[in-house]
């Protein structure tokens, strides 16, 4: 199995559509078969006017297919946090998700710097 139950992972549910809601889900795999993933966390919506990924405050249980197309599944360190986790830029203007810490990850050459 690729995935394992207690990882966490970073999810970009691709857009089909330019008027699409850019959304973003950070969470930790509570169960995993062949084919799909359930996970606990947070979603994060692009906000139009704010141009800012803002995160919902209720923590929910998302399933998502991993033969899907439409998403990208990014495994980030166990020892994170997820509550810290927020969105920023690094030095170079690119959007990144850090923990404020010792995590960065670049997600602008996935197609979500704007």
């Amino acid at each position: 199995m690729v995935l394992s139950k207690g990882e966490k992972i970073f999810v970009i549910i691709r857009r089909l559509f330019e008027k699409d809601l850019r959304r973003h889900f950070i969470g930790e795999i509570i169960e995993v078969s062949e084919a799909l993933i359930r996970a606990n966390g947070y979603i994060f919506l692009f906000d139009e006017t704010t141009k800012e990924f803002e995160r919902r405050e209720k923590v929910q249980t998302n399933i998502y297919s991993l033969i899907d197309a439409g998403i990208v599944v990014i495994v980030i360190p166990e020892e994170i946090i997820i509550e810290e986790i927020r969105y920023g830029f690094d030095h170079k203007g690119r959007r990144i998700i850090t923990d404020g810490k010792s995590f960065k990850l670049q997600v602008s050459e996935y197609g979500v710097n704007l």
